[in-house]
């Protein structure tokens, strides 16, 4: 056991109910001061193995499970971390280093919710039957058996149990590969479960490194569905090893997401929103880091902007004042810099930022804002996942949707504008999964979630995620031929 932020947990696997020692650990270290916290098992083909076959050995039982017993253990879920939100909080901020207030008051209530939802929502999951001359067809959704999710480091629980919540709700079995730089939450939620009472084996976490663990797990022919969320790179090889088996993916891969601000925008509100922007270091997929916004007030909104950001607190995420971490990781401070620096070489300008903050040393990179790029330069068109923002300027609806749907990918896209006829016009052109108007960050788990474009494959939330972690069967009856049974 290892106690981190006044919290014993342990830091080996969880596999067929028990825990798992590796050979091998890896070390995790806090993004906030760079100490190590834990020694983390590392697992690898082995570990994979034995998650897949305590998985599909459960598979059989929790699958025959009824709805209403599968919900009730997925309330007792949701109950038991409510009742740890607090420790979940505290350790999450350590090992991610996203800010404390922010786990206590929304991330962590969300990961209750995730579980309540699916729940809820199994119980009234279906399709109205229908008739096709005179047969009776009739619909359902059938667990689909092993799952692997593989999941990413911004936001840990909350984005694992996005995908663990429906999984288990459709009945089926999990193996949980969360990132190597914040597995700490997914071994804890695995003691909450097992106290909620889901059986053994029905729920599975891996810790390791991708090319090692995951590689193991996607490639398994036993597993019957994959989903990840992280970059482009790792998703193609991960699509690739699964084609091999035919396994059905769901990949959520981040964007590079506009923010389109018109001259008839409420000005305080396009600031607010594109400040907004910088919410967890930049570590966001969704977020808008591209500001397009048009000529007649790009100098009035820049302005506004300078000085609303300025007053962004940088610090030790666990300080309630602070409104902006560390970065999670050596590696990724590096990348944003570089993102910057070569940026900056090529002749744009940074208005704001533009550097690690030396003041506070470690993995805290300044709330960063460039202007004077190309439109095709590296840092519009791919994501650098930092605290960095980018400016352009339009002057025609036409010239706003073309930067905007300019890139490969297509998740997200902000509209700040005061015209609701305008708003109808350019959503409707914008290639995006979710767009926001006047708003940012309103999620709901009923709507469907996803990107378009290499932003994504699938859709998650609703019914839509029931699709996805099941095998659709229509079953049609004829009105002849029974049998009298007495």
């Amino acid at each position: 056991m290892t106690e981190i932020a006044g919290v014993l947990l342990d830091t080996r696997h969880w596999i067929g109910g028990q825990r798992v020692a590796s050979p091998e650990t890896f070390p995790d270290h806090s993004p906030i001061d760079g100490s190590l916290i834990a020694e983390i098992s590392r697992g690898g083909a082995s570990e994979a193995a034995a998650a897949v076959a305590a998985a599909s050995d459960a598979f059989p039982a929790w699958a025959a499970t009824s709805r209403a017993e599968r919900a009730r253990i997925l309330h007792a879920i949701a109950d038991g971390v409510e009742k740890r939100l607090e420790d979940l909080a505290n350790v999450e901020t350590v090992d991610n280093g996203a800010l404390l207030r922010s786990h206590r008051r929304g991330v962590m209530p969300r990961v209750a919710h995730n579980f309540r939802f699916f729940a809820d929502w199994l119980l009234s999951l279906g399709h109205d039957d229908f008739e096709t001359r005179g047969h009776a067809n009739h619909v359902s959704w059938d667990p689909a058996g092993p799952s692997v999710l593989i999941t990413p480091w911004n936001a840990p629980l909350m984005l694992a149990t996005w995908k663990v919540a429906p999984a288990l709700a459709a009945g089926n079995t999990v193996i949980l590969k969360p990132a190597e730089w914040s597995p700490l939450t997914a071994s804890l939620l695995a003691d909450i479960a097992h106290e909620a009472g889901l059986p053994a084996g029905v729920l599975n976490v891996v810790q390791g490194y991708g090319a090692e663990a995951g590689a193991a797990l996607v490639a398994d022919p036993r597993v019957r569905r994959i989903s990840f969320t992280g970059s482009v790179p790792t998703a193609q090889r991960i699509a690739e090893a699964a084609a091999r088996n035919l396994t059905p993916l769901s990949l959520e891969l981040g964007g590079k997401s506009p923010l389109l601000v018109f001259a008839d925008a409420d000005l305080d509100l396009a600031v607010d929103l594109a400040v907004e922007q910088y919410d967890n270091a930049g570590q966001v997929c969704l977020a808008a880091t591209r500001l397009l916004v048009e000529s007649s007030i790009a100098d009035e909104f820049t302005a506004r902007f300078l000085a609303r950001a300025a007053s962004l607190k940088q610090g030790d995420p666990r300080d309630e004042a602070t409104d902006m971490g560390p970065n999670i990781h050596q590696r990724q401070v590096d990348k944003i810099d570089g993102f910057v620096r070569r940026a900056l070489d090529a002749g744009a300008t940074a208005l704001l930022g533009g550097e690690p903050n030396a003041d506070l040393g470690g993995l805290y990179y300044r709330p960063t804002l460039i202007t004077g790029m190309a439109p095709d330069a590296e840092i519009i068109t791919e994501e650098v996942f930092g605290p960095v923002l980018t400016l352009q300027t339009f002057s025609s609806e036409e010239e706003a949707v073309e930067l905007a749907n300019g890139t490969r990918f297509g998740l997200a896209a902000t509209v700040a504008t005061g015209d609701r006829q305008r708003a109808e016009r350019v959503t409707a052109r914008l290639v995006a999964g979710t767009v926001w108007v006047n708003c940012f960050f309103v999620r709901d788990l009923q709507a469907p979630f996803g990107g378009a474009r290499q932003s994504g494959v699938g859709r998650e939330g609703g019914t839509w995620s029931f699709d996805f972690y099941c095998d659709i069967k229509n079953t049609v009856m004829a009105p002849k031929g029974w049998q009298n049974n007495g």
